[in-house]
């Protein structure tokens, strides 16, 4: 094995970004996964041995010994097993084969008076695989990427509470339309990743395992014990695991469990996607202020510069997540016939796709950390905007009986530079009651935010 720095590194996730995607390791590293292989085979034999029908038999101190094999399994146990598989260990040959090289560690560090042959008994080495995947994914998600994706939620609920009732220039198309405020545009966000958080829990608990033999039938299970309910014997196994438990399956587990959470984490991607690109906006416009870091650099020439750059990266991240979550779920949903091996290499890049989201969310959250709103700015923009109150004019024409109330301010407005006093021009002209003239008049950009701010009471 080869010892690189992380400068080193292939992979960014474990060179320059290897303080973020640390909390990943436990999960997503070749160490974690043989681990979760040799839980899986250590509970399996203990399984075996409560079974009446075979001859193996288990102290306490025996189980416990070989329950230590994966508690306390460390860098020196890893490096054994991947000797095994690469190079060979004792009077092993190299297997060239991840999973058998797992069986024989095992064997080697067997408790006193334990047979060795009972060891993998009756298992394909997708049995294993599948149920050790989940192992990992599930408190990939539930410990490491829901609570980070809760930390920046919890900021959108901050700043959307702090500023409910500050004013803003609300733009679509690009163009100036009806003002909102702050704080509703960030719960809006507060509100979708929420959902989304929902879905990623949901799809995190559902995840299922099989272990059913070869193709699925128990036929090596059935003919060594026929008197054995096997499909219950492995229901059993997986759900003390932690794991639904998948009946029908071929050698392979389908895996639309695992493309159910990579959707979901996706789902919420997509959201901070726009949320980064909005914050970004609102960062040129200088609707958002930044705090400057002492000692950073925004730009090796402009030295006047505060780049948006934690935004910047939570883009990239996010984007190359979901292209990867993408490709997964896709991948791991097919398998010819009955089994191929193509989505072995595959699913290695899971906690890659992973560490792109961890990397995505920690650098939101940092970003939304230093952005303050310039109050100053919003109402200076709303105020030189005052044909943004063509909207509430024209409505409450409407309400007043005058079918032309529409064309009117049309002709008024549209594509032209107007003021209040333009405004005022028109009220005087209109056949209204003196009290709906004194409404029109009292109408201001920065009073027109409706019910914004009691909106934000919906998080």
């Amino acid at each position: 094995m080869t010892d690189r720095s992380a400068l080193s590194a292939v992979s960014p996730l474990d060179g320059r970004y290897a303080r973020y995607t640390e909390p990943l390791v436990p999960y997503a590293s070749e160490r974690a996964l043989i681990r979760a292989r040799v839980r899986v085979e250590v509970e399996y034999l203990v399984a075996l041995a409560d079974l009446d029908a075979t001859s193996l038999t288990l102290t306490d101190d025996q189980r416990a010994d070989l329950r230590r094999l994966y508690e306390d399994f460390d860098e020196e146990a890893a490096f054994i097993v991947k000797q095994l598989e690469t190079q060979g260990y004792k009077d092993y040959s190299a297997t060239n084969h991840d999973v058998k090289a797992v069986e024989y560690f095992i064997r080697d560090a067997l408790p006193e008076d334990v047979p060795g042959e009972w060891v993998h008994f009756g298992l394909t080495s997708e049995d294993v695989n599948n149920l050790a995947h989940r192992l990992l994914v599930k408190p990939a998600v539930e410990d490491v990427l829901v609570p980070k994706l809760r930390e920046v939620r919890d900021a959108l609920v901050e700043m959307a509470r702090e500023y409910r009732d500050l004013p803003m220039l609300a733009r679509t198309h690009g163009q100036p339309a009806t003002p909102t405020s702050f704080g509703k545009e960030m719960a809006v966000y507060a509100s979708r990743l929420g959902r989304q958080l929902g879905r990623i829990e949901r799809a995190a608990e559902e995840l299922s395992g099989k272990l059913a033999g070869a193709s699925g039938t128990y036929a090596a299970h059935h003919v060594a014990y026929d008197e054995v309910d096997w499909p219950a014997f492995s229901e059993a196994f997986v759900e003390e695991l932690g794991l639904e438990h998948d009946p029908l399956t071929t050698q392979v587990n389908p895996c639309d469990d695992l493309a159910t959470v990579f959707d979901a984490l996706r789902g919420a991607n997509n959201v901070l996607l726009d949320l980064d690109l909005d914050v970004w906006l609102y960062v040129s416009d200088r609707y958002l202020g930044q705090e400057a870091v002492e000692g950073e650099t925004g730009s090796s020439t402009m030295p006047h510069k505060v780049n948006p750059i934690d935004f910047e990266n939570s883009e990239g991240n996010l984007s190359k997540a979901n292209s990867d979550l993408v490709f997964l779920g896709d991948y791991v949903t097919n398998s010819r016939l009955q089994r191929d091996l193509s989505d072995s290499t595959v699913k290695r890049n899971i906690g890659a796709s992973f560490a792109h989201c961890l990397i995505g969310y920690e650098k939101l959250r940092r970003g939304l950390g230093k952005v303050v709103p310039n109050e100053h700015v919003m109402r200076e923009e709303l105020e030189a905007t005052p044909e943004i109150i063509g909207e509430a004019v024209q409505t409450i024409l409407r309400r007043e009986g005058h079918g032309d109330a529409y064309e009117r301010v049309k002709e008024l407005t549209r594509g032209e530079r107007v003021t209040l006093a333009d405004f005022r021009d028109l009220f005087d002209d209109l056949d209204v009651s003196d009290e709906v003239r004194a409404e029109l008049n009292a109408l201001t950009p920065t009073g027109y935010t409706g019910v914004a701010e009691d909106l934000v009471d919906e998080l």
